[in-house]
């Protein structure tokens, strides 16, 4: 059996791209301490909704303040923070983890992005085919590199099958989930979550 080559390779720019840093200065003029990795894990989804919402309604008031904001412009983003349900210092460590931290910068978008339809292909991916396909795709990504646009040859098929089936993920259900990741931003944002956890 053929594995859909060009769903992993187009899947794999799309994994790259939802892992892009999210735009997250923090508020304060000095920066909250980094959050320790453990730490980081506590930082709740609802948290990082609310932290995203607080960021819609400082971002305009930021960009007109530029680099030395008034009193007023402080007390307005502090104010706007504060409307999200966050603490000022929470915000500012939530901000700095979104900057320095893969997992919650991929939690952010995951947490901010409209879920799969009920009853379509990304809804019935699971966690764990989720995770098989992450091992499957970091696997395949060398390999689909490697040909530069080129079809592969029979070897490097049965490579990049050898690798789909080490993940554990059946090569059928490999292939019906790149085409789900190409229409599904939900999915590939969890996608974005497990390959950063793994990568960690």
């Amino acid at each position: 059996m053929r594995i859909s080559l060009p769903a992993a390779v187009s899947c794999a720019a799309l994994l790259t791209a939802a892992a892009a840093p999210a735009a997250a200065a923090p508020f304060a003029p000095t920066p909250a301490p980094a959050l320790h990795a453990a730490e980081a894990e506590t930082i709740s989804d609802a948290e990082l909704v609310s932290f995203a919402a607080a960021m819609e309604s400082v971002r305009p008031i930021a960009a007109a303040a530029g680099s030395a904001p008034t009193a007023e412009q402080q007390a307005q983003m502090a104010a706007a923070i504060e409307a999200s349900g966050l603490a000022l210092e929470r915000f500012n460590a939530i901000s700095t983890a979104v900057s320095t931290d893969a997992v919650v910068r991929a939690r952010l978008e995951l947490a901010t992005t409209e879920p799969s339809p009920a009853g379509s292909a990304a809804a019935a991916v699971t966690d764990a085919e989720v995770e098989q396909f992450v091992v499957a795709m970091a696997a395949v990504q060398p390999i689909a590199a490697a040909l530069n646009g080129a079809a592969p040859t029979a070897d490097q098929q049965e490579e990049m099958a050898t690798a789909i089936d080490s993940s554990g993920l059946a090569r059928e259900r490999f292939n019906a989930i790149s085409g789900a990741v190409s229409q599904d931003a939900y999915l590939r944002a969890r996608l974005a979550v497990a390959d950063a956890r793994r990568a960690g």
